[in-house]
Order: C-alpha cells, then sequence, then structure tokens
C-alpha cells in the first residue's frame, strides 16, 4: 500500500475536524496567507486533488480540465478566481463536504497504485509517489494558514517526514529557480520529529547545518513562517541562505514571508 496515501487521508481528516464545527461565514474570513480566505484554501486543495487524481485515472480529461485553466488565466483570471469559476463558486460547509467525499476515494485509490507508476502533471511528468506526496505537502501547508487564523494550536505527527524530504530534495531548486549555481555544500540537517525521533541527512558537521524541530523546518520550506520566526539552529553560509529562500513547491520564485507576518492568533483576542 502507498503509505503517502494514507498519510494524505490522515491529514486531510485532521484538517475536517478542524473545520466541521463552522459556519458558511467562517469560510470567508481571511488568512495570513496572501488574503486567501478559508473557501479559497479548501477549493485550492480540493482543485488540485482532482487534477491530480485525473492525471492518474483520465490523462485526457486532466489535460482538457489543465487546458481551460490555463487559458482563463492567460486571459487575466487569478488562481483564485479561476478556481472558484471552475468549481461553480461552491463554498462554505457544501464545499467542506465536497472536498471530502472527494479526497477519500481518491485516497483509496492511491494506495493500490504502483508508486513507479508515472503520471503527468503541468510540467515534467513524476512518478505516483511523488505525486501523492506533493498532495500531502500542499494539503499540509496550505492548512496552516486556517490553523493559524483560527488560533489553534496544529497537532503534528510523524507523517510531516514527508514534507521535509520534499525540503530536502528541493535544496538544489530553490537555487536554480533563481538561476543561482547550486552549492557544492549541501548543509547538514537534523530535526526532531513531533514523536522525539531525529531525522538526518547529508554529513554531519557543526559549521554547516541546520537543527532543530521538524516541524519549523518544513513550515520554512513550504514558506509558512519566515525563518527568522523559527527556532531553527542555521549555522554557515549555505544554509543560511538556503534558509532565507527555501521553496519546496514548484512554480516561478516566490520570497517567504516577511518577518512576523505569519503566526497563529490569539484565540482570546
Amino acid at each position: 500500500m502507498l503509505q503517502q496515501a494514507i498519510d494524505f487521508k490522515e491529514e486531510s481528516d485532521a484538517i475536517h475536524a478542524l473545520l466541521e464545527s463552522l459556519s458558511d461565514a467562517d469560510y470567508a474570513r481571511p488568512t495570513l496567507f496572501k488574503d486567501w480566505t478559508i473557501n479559497d484554501i479548501i477549493q485550492h486543495l480540493h482543485f488540485f486533488n482532482e487534477m491530480a487524481d485525473l492525471s492518474y485515472t483520465d490523462e485526457a480529461t486532466f489535460t482538457a480540465r489543465y487546458a481551460t485553466m490555463r487559458q482563463r488565466r492567460d486571459n487575466g483570471g487569478t488562481l483564485v478566481s479561476v478556481t472558484n469559476d471552475m468549481l461553480d463558486g461552491i463554498k462554505g460547509r457544501d464545499l467542506l463536504a465536497l472536498w471530502r467525499d472527494y479526497y477519500e476515494p481518491m485516497a483509496q485509490r492511491w494506495q493500490a497504485a504502483d508508486p513507479k507508476q508515472r503520471v503527468v502533471w503541468v510540467g515534467p511528468s513524476m512518478s505516483v509517489r511523488s505525486s501523492m506526496t506533493a498532495r500531502l505537502m500542499e494539503t499540509w501547508s496550505h492548512a496552516q494558514a486556517i490553523y493559524d487564523l483560527l488560533g489553534v494550536d496544529r497537532p503534528q505527527a510523524d507523517r510531516i517526514k514527508n514534507v521535509a524530504v520534499i525540503g530536502i530534495n528541493t535544496f538544489g531548486w530553490t537555487f536554480v529557480n533563481r538561476g543561482e549555481d547550486v552549492p557544492d555544500d549541501m548543509p547538514y540537517v537534523r530535526l526532531e520529529a513531533p514523536s522525539g525521533a531525529h531525522w538526518d541527512w547529508g554529513t554531519p558537521a557543526t559549521d554547516n547545518l541546520i537543527s532543530g524541530s521538524a516541524v519549523e523546518f518544513c513550515q520554512v520550506v513550504t514558506q509558512c513562517r519566515n525563518i527568522a520566526d523559527t527556532g531553527l539552529k542555521v549555522v554557515g553560509e549555505t544554509a543560511n541562505r538556503w534558509m532565507a529562500m527555501a521553496q519546496c513547491f514548484a512554480g516561478p520564485p516566490q520570497d517567504p514571508p516577511a518577518p512576523g507576518t505569519r503566526y497563529r492568533a490569539d484565540p482570546s483576542n
């Protein structure tokens, strides 16, 4: 069974549990992520769940649907507006049900998939394992803005290792995407998992390293947090350069949020 599909469902279920008591009005509240509302975030997650699933089950429909989206974007639509239009404007609790009713059977289908099977995507093709890992990363990272808005101390699990691995694997991409040479000295990374376990990558070093919370590392590489707003220990020129602009997701280079601009709200206010 594809473990990443199981992890994807568990992460989605945790977010669903957070949202199921909210009213329709709550879904219209803007978050600290580009002022996207909860509606915008769940629409985004659902739409790209559908797209990823189509890449596995119906390549022709995926290609046609992506062409429609691309045309609307080229005609001036934003990602948020185009996604809303392509989902017929569904919002609130109806959107929550639509998202859940899709990700549950999707996760079941993908659990039985060949992890090495290639599937199409908007750029190069990728393996089924990589595609599902990307869905987990997107789900985990975009939902952070909802937890922050609601002032909820997010429960974490070791399934975030999937996100950490993407962060490690995109060390070079971060530099290439900005037209910079990739440093030869990738930092040693030692992280503490939510369970208390330790995860290590690279050659142990004291002068070129990143260490600390795995959750905070994942928040930095997904640009949920600025490195200055974490307790990560970062030593060395390469380590500092990487953490100052880390980007584990595809697309044009994007700068991390400015220090102090993304944080968990005080629920007492």
